[in-house]
């Protein structure tokens, strides 16, 4: 799964101020309150700095709401099987032909224990997790256009498949990892999603979100979940 993941604000500032001047940008604000932060830990329903086609068909930066809406829930649909995705009503259109893909530093996963009959989950501590290696975590998504409250917005959901080695050993999902060099064809309409979801990444490195010492929980200095050279992947966008 994933629920949660982490801009970091001063990596990003050049992609998120470019989404936060769009004019769409202003209307979600007005129209529907949507906080234009784009940075630090993403909820479900918040607005993040995604990457899509433009009209001539570039890659480019949209403000974006995190998760579907559908009539059998009240709560945003925020990830899509990859398994199903070409197959279920809610999803194949955009897996044709509206792909994204939502750079971040690393997302976020609780571990999941299940019982012996694997009916019952507990859920055990928090872990950041990002690609061994990597300068950033791209994230594959789906959008579509919704209307919410009379306005057209661009929403998203992050594509998840199964965990891989050792990473199974927190949780039984994870999301689909893009390669940077795969950004450009993912998104393009006319592309195909699932031969480029074969290369996707894999090997993952992971850290706890907190340590306790003693009766004391403190946050711990990221050592292996660094960000390296974000020049180098800045260049996607010019």
């Amino acid at each position: 799964m994933c629920t949660r993941f982490y801009v970091e604000p001063a990596y990003y500032a050049p992609i998120i101020t470019r989404a936060q001047k769009l004019k769409l940008a202003d209307d979600m604000m007005r129209h529907l309150g949507k906080p234009l932060t784009m940075s630090g830990e993403m909820r479900p329903t918040d607005v993040a700095a995604v990457l899509a086609p433009n009209k001539e068909g570039n890659v480019s930066v949209f403000p974006m709401i995190w998760g579907f809406s559908h009539e059998a829930t009240d709560a945003p649909i925020v990830n899509c099987r990859l398994e199903t995705a070409s197959q279920k009503d809610l999803w194949k259109d955009s897996w044709f032909r509206r792909r994204c893909v939502i750079p971040c530093s690393w997302y976020f996963e609780w571990e999941h224990f299940r019982s012996p009959d694997g009916k019952r989950s507990k859920v055990g501590d928090k872990y950041l997790i990002q690609p061994k290696g990597a300068e950033s975590t791209l994230l594959a998504g789906l959008y579509r256009i919704e209307e919410r409250r009379g306005l057209q917005v661009p929403v998203f959901s992050v594509l998840t498949r199964n965990a891989v080695g050792d990473l199974r050993g927190i949780h039984d999902r994870m999301p689909l990892i893009l390669r940077r060099e795969d950004i450009a064809a993912w998104v393009q309409p006319d592309g195909n999603p699932m031969e480029i979801s074969r290369r996707a990444l894999t090997e993952m490195c992971w850290e706890k979100n907190w340590i306790r010492i003693g009766s004391v929980v403190v946050l711990p200095y990221h050592s292996t979940i660094l960000h390296r050279a974000f020049e180098l992947f800045i260049g996607v966008w010019k």
